[in-house]
């Protein structure tokens, strides 16, 4: 979809009170540590620097916001999981992290990135059960579905739809995802554009709400 590709960076937070108004629409990328999240984003813009990949997992230390236009953007939350810091930052981001996914007014939707190698850990369903609550949908990119041969695809997909459902609702859907082969690219931007369309067209979303 031609307005991904359009994205830019617009401005980075470390404290909620360093977030833009929460006037617009915005779409947020969250994922452990190594997952593909970074990746994930540079391909859906076809922008290979637009979010930094680190070979250091946790690199990731901001709230980074890249704006659409029109008062969209994409939102790139601190990767969790591996990175090596110290427990008052682990502490901080928790925080941050948790009011941002449930609170956000101006947040339309959470894709999820997992490695398909190594989905629903922990700290993911940690992010499901922050955010499902707020009855905003939920998109799943299982990445790096290139390292799985077909088989191992099906399976783990079928697998996690099952779990998802079964504990998180119908608001989540969830797809296979690579990176490097450019897979799983459409109908992700599919659903994403969908979200940004849906949102701009309910009168609630339009209005200016504090956080």
């Amino acid at each position: 979809m031609p307005v991904f590709q359009n994205a830019r960076f617009h401005i980075s937070a470390h404290h909620l009170r360093d977030l833009p108004p929460a006037s617009g629409i915005e779409v947020a990328f969250a994922g452990r540590s190594n997952a593909g999240k970074s990746s994930a984003l540079n391909t859906l813009a076809n922008h290979n620097r637009l979010a930094f990949v680190s070979k250091q997992p946790g690199r990731t230390q901001l709230i980074n916001f890249f704006t659409l236009g029109d008062d969209k953007h994409l939102v790139d939350l601190p990767g969790y999981g591996y990175a090596k810091v110290p427990e008052a930052m682990r502490n901080h981001w928790q925080n941050v992290l948790s009011r941002y996914l449930s609170e956000r007014r101006s947040l339309a939707g959470l894709v999820l990135v997992m490695d398909s190698r190594h989905p629903l850990t922990p700290l993911d369903k940690q992010m499901l059960d922050w955010f499902c609550p707020t009855g905003k949908p939920v998109h799943v990119l299982l990445t790096k579905s290139d390292k799985l041969s077909r088989g191992e695809s099906t399976i783990t997909l079928n697998k996690v739809r099952k779990e998802l459902k079964e504990t998180w609702g119908d608001e989540i859907s969830v797809q296979l995802f690579s990176s490097l082969k450019k897979q799983g690219v459409d109908e992700a931007e599919k659903v994403l554009g969908e979200w940004f369309l849906t949102a701009d067209t309910d009168p609630a979303a339009a209005q200016p709400l504090p956080d």
